[in-house]
């Protein structure tokens, strides 16, 4: 962390606390560190969110609103329990949640060599980034507490996941959007650019998400398998549901914890690609239940 540099950068940031400790810990932290201009938005710490809670584009609306009104360099949203964090530029447009750890991990490696890890529906890019910096990376299943453990097994300088969740060994094994903030402005601040400048410099990949209801009576387990040998000259992951990997592009299937359904997350450089492939899996995922729902007749 730069302190210097984010007070000398004059950062002016809109921070959206979604009425929740954010509007508490982000001022303090932000004066801590020599950000003077903060625009505090949703204050009142009352638990009656100003709109649905989760950091995504389509709930931030307000923030990136304010961020072009107020000329401001950067907005920043915290969840409610602080613990994952996104940016908007400063042309209102998303840094993009999927690359908070990117960003924050290439300043990481950049001062501490070492190895990262994220979940399996996280994007390329940070293997990107890792390997630039000459380190290695490695993929866990979903779930902070997987991410944690694959981290201490590869002994990571730096780890996450793609929804805006930075978790920093040196200071505790746990997402922390709080050592995130401090972190990405201290690479903004060295970087000199500007926070849409900084985001150019990394790699575009495109994820679609979507999902399936599966059938009743079809073993999901049934489904991957078939997928899996269908897929069979492709490099596959079966650590998390299924993974494969299509050169640069990839497709992660797996199950709720809570649904009936199967997730699908797709990755690529263009983004009809991602839905593409995505469509593609979904179709051979509906093929594979209407067949197994006629041997069952």
């Amino acid at each position: 962390m730069n302190q210097q540099a984010i007070a000398e950068a004059g950062f002016k940031v809109v921070v959206d606390a979604v009425n929740s400790t954010g509007a508490i810990a982000l001022p303090l932290l932000l004066k801590a560190l020599g950000v003077e201009n903060i625009i505090l938005l949703n204050e009142e710490v009352n638990g009656k969110f100003a709109h649905n809670p989760e950091p995504l584009p389509e709930n931030l609306t307000q923030l990136s609103n304010e961020v072009v009104r107020q000329k401001a360099h950067l907005g920043i949203a915290v969840d409610p329990d602080v613990d994952r964090l996104c940016f908007v530029c400063e042309d209102g447009s998303m840094f993009g949640e999927e690359y908070t750890l990117v960003a924050v991990a290439d300043y990481v490696l950049g001062l501490k060599k070492g190895n990262t890890v994220s979940n399996l529906s996280s994007t390329r890019a940070l293997k990107d980034i890792t390997e630039k910096h000459g380190g290695q990376y490695f993929a866990s299943a979903v779930g902070e507490v997987n991410v944690v453990e694959k981290m201490k097994a590869v002994n990571a300088v730096i780890g996450g996941e793609g929804n805006g969740g930075i978790i920093v060994p040196d200071l505790h094994y746990g997402r922390d959007a709080m050592i995130g903030v401090a972190l990405f402005l201290s690479h903004l601040a060295l970087s000199k650019k500007s926070i849409k400048q900084l985001r150019s410099t990394y790699p575009d990949y495109f994820m679609s998400k979507n999902k399936i209801v599966l059938d009743k009576g079809v073993s999901v387990q049934d489904v991957f398998s078939k997928i899996e040998d269908k897929y069979k000259n492709h490099p596959v992951n079966r650590e998390d549901g299924l993974k494969i990997e299509f050169d640069n592009d990839w497709v992660h299937l797996r199950t709720s914890n809570t649904e009936p359904i199967i997730r699908i997350y797709a990755e690529s450089n263009f983004e009809t690609t991602a839905e593409n492939i995505a469509k593609k899996l979904m179709k051979d995922i509906n093929e594979v239940m209407h067949q197994t729902k006629k041997e069952l007749i």
